[in-house]
């Protein structure tokens, strides 16, 4: 496996993410670790992913990223099994919990969203510095967590509420800059990515009857970004063909 290029990818087994494990694994060099919190949605991917004869290889890894244990848990299960990563993919998400008060659902979004990407990030650099080449990381958000778009009444997301996704979508772009200085002197390249409005288990509007584009499309630039393609990017907020202002 030294040989081979290792990304994580959270939320691998759904929408996006599974998306770019496949394309990853269109390439022989590529080893996926399909992040997933259920093993049973997380054996099926990999079932199907398998079937498809891909070049790359793809396994398993138990990750529930709203759950600190289970980080530290699968950080330590790829530590003794691999002894690094060399990409992380932050691609789970919520975006909303029908039923419950907005306050309780700007907590749970902020736990998987925010917290759970700083808590990987605190868990994984050690291996990502670990790197047999250069480590990258790229962690998704949304046009809408721009604070400049909402401030802009020309933007197609400024009348747009959605505090719980839009507010989670912010700060997760907060962690991205400053996981940028946090590990400037270790080579690392990091970037906050917008897929845009993509077909997704992320809430029922995420359906091409809503004008949703493809998985594809989202994930192609996603692994773009982890072939070194837009390391002149590092450090800013992009999306398919440029960046957002924060």
């Amino acid at each position: 496996m030294a040989k081979k290029t290792i990304t994580l990818v959270t939320g691998g087994n759904g929408g996006i993410g599974f998306e770019v494990v496949s394309q990853l694994m269109a390439a022989s060099n590529n080893h996926v670790l399909l992040g997933a919190r259920s093993i049973e949605k997380g054996s099926a991917a990999v079932k199907d992913l398998e079937s498809r004869k891909l070049a790359g290889t793809v396994e398993l890894l138990k990750l529930d990223v709203s759950d600190e244990q289970s980080i530290e848990n699968a950080a330590k299960q790829v530590e003794e099994k691999h002894g690094r990563i060399d990409g992380l993919v932050n691609n789970a998400a919520i975006s909303q919990v029908e039923g419950l008060p907005l306050s309780k659902q700007m907590a749970i979004c902020y736990q998987t969203n925010v917290i759970g990407v700083q808590l990987m990030g605190e868990n994984f650099a050690p291996l990502l510095k670990k790197s047999s080449g250069t480590p990258r990381i790229v962690n998704v958000s949304s046009g809408v967590g721009s604070i400049t778009q909402k401030m802009d009444p020309k933007s197609r997301s400024y009348d747009l509420q959605y505090p719980q996704y839009r507010a989670s979508k912010a700060a997760l772009n907060m962690i991205t800059a400053c996981q940028c200085r946090e590990y400037r002197d270790d080579g690392f390249k990091i970037f906050a990515y917008c897929p845009g409005f993509t077909v997704s288990n992320l809430s029922s509007m995420n359906v091409s009857a809503n004008g949703a584009k493809p998985t594809s499309e989202g994930a192609a630039p996603i692994v773009a970004l982890l072939r070194g393609d837009r390391d002149g990017d590092h450090g800013k907020f992009v999306h398919a063909t440029g960046e957002y202002a924060w």
